[in-house]
């Protein structure tokens, strides 16, 4: 059973839609009507796990599982996934490296902000996701232009709406990865993938590409794994899927947030070409209290899986795509598909609205799939119909 909305901005995909045994249509920003709903439906016909489907509904099912007696994170800490301050200070409490950060909730408290990070810095909203407001600023000029940006920004995300609270945060510089895994409903954490992220270019933090899986020394792997490891402990992730997005500054990880959920932008889908390994089938073990380790291994697909994101940030006008047909040909191209059509004008957003279309692919190495990634980037333009 999938519960979703089911309107406006919160419209079920169809590719979900096609999947789901049954659909629950309630208001999930309601958490009460969701639980009366759930409830219900539980009684009818019980379920075995509560998962979420995005990242904004993480502690609303750890408190709709607690409710119902099912397995699921710790709903009294559970906030610590999705508040971005919390998480912080969690994280160092535990003996962690993290950026140093400060919370904002108006513009005049940026200055004192600054001081204490230090420029250049990023600027973030607490409890945002796909890098919306996302910002580097090397400035006092440019930090109060993107938190102007952010706090004005009245369109709404997932029915809901930014509250102007932000973090005021040190620059990592360093590559950025992300680690991909779950723990069991024993407690035993799998770590399943690395992943390598292509980022667009600054200030914002588009993200272009992945590739699965990450290229690193054996060290530098398990100094990873090992604080990816701590940072679960810190932030109570009992149970169920795990994101960690970090960077590496001088070989070593910095957290960069922890989403107590499935990686997306395809992440799974690469996970299982180049592993075998299906991460929904590991979270919806652990969230029916199901062992991981039980699961059937499969062969992998090819050694490495990508995907690029085809992108136009700052465009706003009507375009026609060129050179995705032969992109397509390429030997190692799985899927392209373009999220747009000439007729639509190409948004301007510089976050993940700016993507409008991607080309997934495998590679035999590490060095093919970025290059392969980089003749996407570069083999595919927008371009102005001749009039």
């Amino acid at each position: 059973m999938v519960a979703s909305y089911d309107a406006d901005d919160r419209t079920l995909p169809d590719r979900v839609r096609q999947e789901a045994g049954e659909l629950l249509v309630v208001d999930t920003n309601d958490e009460e009507a969701l639980y009366r709903a759930a409830a219900s439906a539980h009684g009818a016909d019980p379920f075995a796990g509560v998962l979420a489907g995005f990242e904004f509904y993480v502690p609303v099912a750890a408190r709709l599982a607690a409710r119902l007696g099912l397995p699921g994170l710790p709903a009294d800490s559970v906030e610590g996934v999705r508040d971005k301050a919390v998480m912080r200070a969690a994280t160092a409490a535990a003996g962690l490296r993290v950026p140093r950060f400060a919370e904002v909730s108006d513009e005049a408290e940026l200055a004192s902000a600054a001081t204490r990070v230090g420029f250049p810095c990023v600027l973030k909203p607490v409890d945002s996701a796909g890098s919306v407001h996302v910002s580097r600023a090397d400035d006092a000029h440019q930090l109060l232009v993107a938190y102007r940006a952010l706090a004005d920004d009245r369109r709404p995300d997932m029915g809901r709406l930014t509250d102007g609270r932000a973090l005021v945060e040190e620059y990592l510089d360093g590559p950025e990865l992300s680690v991909e895994g779950c723990v069991g409903a024993d407690g035993r954490v799998v770590v399943v993938a690395l992943t390598h992220k292509v980022l667009g270019p600054e200030p914002s933090f588009v993200e272009i590409g992945h590739v699965v899986q990450a290229d690193l020394p054996p060290a530098t792997r398990r100094a990873v794994e090992d604080y990816v490891r701590e940072v679960l402990g810190a932030l109570r992730v009992t149970v169920g899927p795990f994101h960690c997005e970090l960077r590496l500054v001088a070989d070593e990880p910095v957290l960069i947030e922890l989403a107590a959920r499935l990686g997306g932008d395809r992440i799974p889908d690469l996970v299982e070409v180049a592993t075998g390994v299906r991460l929904p089938e590991l979270a919806v073990a652990a969230h029916t209290g199901l062992g991981v380790e039980a699961l059937p291994s499969r062969a992998p697909q090819a050694k490495y899986a990508g995907i690029r994101f085809l992108t136009a940030p700052g465009e706003s006008g009507r375009r026609t795509v060129e050179g995705l047909d032969r992109i397509a040909a390429l030997p190692g191209v799985l899927e392209t598909e373009l999220t747009f059509d000439a007729d639509t004008p190409l948004p301007g957003d510089q976050d993940y609205r700016s993507r409008v279309g991607h080309v997934l692919y495998t590679a035999d190495s590490y060095q093919d799939a970025l290059d392969l990634g980089g003749r996407i980037t570069h083999g595919v333009t927008f371009v102005l119909p001749l009039a």
